[in-house]
C-alpha cells in the first residue's frame, strides 16, 4: 500500500524558466475575456496590445459601473501572469490564491502592493479544493493552468459563479496532454518494478481535466453563455533536453518531492526519464517540437 502522496514542492525559478511559453494560453484566453462588471480597462491593457475587440453584447469599459473590479486569481503560482491582469485593469483588486509557500513568496515579492492605475495585488495562502468566494463578489474569477491539480473543480463551478457579480466571468485554461509522450511516458516509469512502491501513484490531474464538450455543458446548464475551445501549441525548445527542462517546472514536482533527500534515487531516475524522453522528442534542425494542447473556457453569468 503506497502512503499518501504529499503536496509537490514548487521551485519558481524553474517554473519560469519557460515564462513566455507558460504565459502564452493566459495571453490567448485574456484576449477572449469580456470586459466584466467595474472594469476601467488601462490604454496599454492586454486587449489592446492584442488588438482584440469587445464582443458586441458583453459591455465596454466606459460603460461599466462605477465600483471598484474586484478579480480573483486561483492558481496564481508565481504572480507572473497575475499582473498581466493589472496591465488589462489597472485599477482593479487583485488577489492572487496558492497553496504553494515557495510561489506566494515569490509572487509577494515581486508584485504585491499598489499598481500603477490606482489598482492593487494581493497574495493570498488557500486550498482550490475548497475555495469560495468571500461574500462581496468578483467581477472575474481567473485560473491558469492550476485545475488540473484540483480533482472535482467542475463541481465547484456553480459556488464561483454565485460568487460573481451579475455579468461577471469566469475564465481558465488546463492542459489536455495527459496523454502525450512527456506524461505517459512519466507515468509509466513510476509503475515500473523499479520505482513501483516509492513512486507508483494515479495522476490525479489525469481525471480532473474535462474534454471541451464536458466543460460547455456543465458551464450552460449553470446558465452561462460559454465559449470553449482548444488548443495545441507547437513549441520549439532549445538547449540539452529541453523537455526534461520543461517537465521539471510541472510534471515532474511530485516525483522531484518523493525522492527529494536521495540524490542517487534521483539521478537514477532522472536518467532513465531523460532517455525515455529524448527518443520521445528528437531534436530537428531548428530544436524540440513539443506539441502543448491546452483547453480553454470563458463563462458569463447571466446579468
Amino acid at each position: 500500500m503506497h502512503s499518501a502522496p504529499s503536496a509537490p514542492t514548487w521551485d519558481p525559478a524553474q517554473y519560469l524558466r519557460h515564462a513566455g511559453f507558460r504565459s502564452r494560453p493566459f495571453l490567448d484566453l485574456l484576449a477572449r475575456v469580456p470586459e466584466p462588471p467595474g472594469a476601467f480597462a488601462g490604454p496599454a491593457s492586454a486587449a489592446a496590445s492584442a488588438g482584440s475587440a469587445t464582443p458586441a453584447g458583453t459591455g465596454s469599459a466606459s460603460a461599466a459601473s462605477p465600483r471598484t473590479l474586484r478579480i480573483a486569481d486561483l492558481g496564481c503560482g508565481p504572480g507572473n501572469v497575475t499582473a498581466l491582469l493589472a496591465d488589462r485593469w489597472p485599477a482593479a483588486r487583485i488577489t492572487g490564491f496558492d497553496n504553494s509557500p515557495e510561489m506566494l513568496d515569490r509572487a509577494g515579492k515581486e508584485y504585491a502592493g499598489r499598481t500603477q492605475g490606482g489598482g492593487a495585488m494581493e497574495f493570498r495562502a488557500a486550498d482550490l479544493t475548497r475555495w469560495t468566494p468571500e461574500e462581496q463578489a468578483y467581477g472575474l474569477i481567473v485560473s491558469n493552468a492550476a485545475l488540473q491539480w484540483v480533482p472535482g473543480h467542475a463541481d465547484s463551478f456553480a459556488g464561483w459563479l454565485d460568487g460573481l457579480t451579475p455579468g461577471g466571468v469566469l475564465a481558465f485554461q488546463v492542459p489536455g496532454n495527459f496523454n502525450a509522450p512527456s506524461h505517459a511516458l512519466l507515468a509509466e516509469l513510476c509503475e515500473s518494478p523499479r520505482w513501483r512502491e516509492r513512486l507508483a501513484r494515479p495522476d490525479r490531474r489525469v481525471n480532473a481535466v474535462l474534454e471541451p464538450a464536458a466543460y460547455l455543458a456543465r458551464l450552460t446548464d449553470l446558465g452561462c453563455a460559454a465559449d470553449v475551445w482548444e488548443t495545441t501549441y507547437l513549441q520549439r525548445l532549445t538547449g540539452e533536453d529541453p523537455v526534461l527542462d520543461w517537465v521539471k517546472g510541472t510534471a515532474l514536482r511530485p516525483v522531484l518531492t518523493a525522492l527529494d533527500g536521495d540524490a542517487k534515487a534521483t539521478e537514477e531516475f532522472m536518467g532513465e526519464y531523460r532517455e525515455l524522453l529524448r527518443a520521445a522528442y528528437p531534436p530537428g534542425p531548428y530544436g524540440t517540437v513539443f506539441p502543448f494542447r491546452r483547453i480553454f473556457a470563458v463563462a458569463r453569468k447571466e446579468a
